[in-house]
């Protein structure tokens, strides 16, 4: 099993890959259509443009949303066949931990390590295969191409929606690094208290006390998560309520100075929702990534160490390679 996460990815779903990252590029570019069809609507009515025209444009907005709705569906639905493979994929790599009776010899007995591997690492660690790389490409390909649109539209107003989002560049790494201490802690309790569970033999209070120790810890480590992970989304909030009044106000004294038009304003309000989405997705990507490869480094390790059925060396090489074409 490669000692990377990404290597992984590639192993188990590498073609598949490439097919997500071109719909992804094909939703960004659909999805920045409207923008401008919305601006044209709003500056045709306010001069009093043709009523045909308006239509037109309304029936196009509209269709946009629904090739937009499509796409997202179609990627979706394939995102989640490519991550349940990549899950069964690893299950039955965790499962070949455990391995029946041969030759005579007893078979190994599942550790409460490996039970907690197979019910619940491996899911989390599996479902991320399917967004892992068509995600960011995803939305770091919206957010570039209306951000350049908007530069195209107006820069100074540009430069204010920009502005938003800078300091968060500073708090999400500073804040995710603080999360994944936590959670690198926290999955070590949880394998401690599975273990406890299965191979502990004496149930005296002495265990009893431990487990109950490890129970509270998990607790502790999972209100500081809660409360790093609600802090930021409330600065992020923050923040973007910070840019729209930034955006309205400018706009207005634009129009007003006869700078640009009402439609532009629209636009770039419309823009700024739009770009908060996928800046939102990016950073719970991020930090969804960040625990998926504690995970997986913890995973991993504990599956090169593993013996497999006929070896009697603890290497597992040869089981993700024969296992690895399984989804395509």
């Amino acid at each position: 099993m490669p000692l990377t996460l990404f290597k992984w990815v590639r192993q188990v779903s590498g073609f598949h890959q490439c097919w997500l990252a071109g719909l992804s590029a094909l939703l960004f570019a659909v999805g920045l259509a409207p923008l401008e069809v919305q601006r044209r609507i709003v500056n045709d009515a306010v001069a009093g443009g043709n009523v045909r025209i308006l239509i037109l444009l309304a029936a196009a907005y509209f269709g946009l949303g629904i090739a937009e709705g499509l796409l997202k569906l179609g990627m979706n639905v394939y995102r989640g066949w490519v991550s349940e493979n990549a899950v069964r994929w690893l299950r039955t790599s965790i499962a070949s931990l455990s391995r029946p009776p041969s030759d005579g010899q007893p078979g190994a007995k599942a550790t409460g390590t490996e039970i907690a591997m197979t019910l619940s690492e491996a899911e989390p660690i599996g479902n991320f295969v399917g967004s892992s790389v068509s995600e960011p490409f995803l939305q770091g390909g919206i957010l570039v191409s209306v951000f350049a649109y908007m530069v195209y539209l107006q820069p100074l107003m540009a430069l204010v929606a920009f502005g938003v989002f800078f300091p968060q560049f500073l708090l999400v790494p500073l804040m995710q690094r603080a999360l994944n201490r936590r959670v690198a802690v926290r999955i070590w309790t949880l394998r401690k208290i599975s273990t406890g569970l299965v191979d502990d033999e004496s149930r005296g209070a002495s265990t009893l006390a431990l487990q109950s120790q490890r129970v509270d810890r998990v607790f502790d480590l999972n209100m500081g998560i809660y409360k790093i992970k609600f802090s930021l989304n409330f600065a992020m909030n923050l923040l973007q309520y910070a840019g729209m009044a930034g955006i309205l106000g400018v706009g207005a004294v634009m129009v007003t100075a006869g700078r640009t038009d009402i439609g532009t304003v629209v636009a770039f309000a419309a823009g700024l929702a739009k770009i908060n989405d996928p800046w939102g997705d990016l950073v719970t990507w991020y930090r969804d990534y960040r625990v998926v490869n504690e995970r997986y480094r913890l995973v991993s390790g504990a599956l090169q160490t593993a013996p497999i059925p006929g070896n009697d060396v603890g290497n597992t090489g040869n089981l993700p390679r024969n296992r690895a074409n399984a989804g395509r």
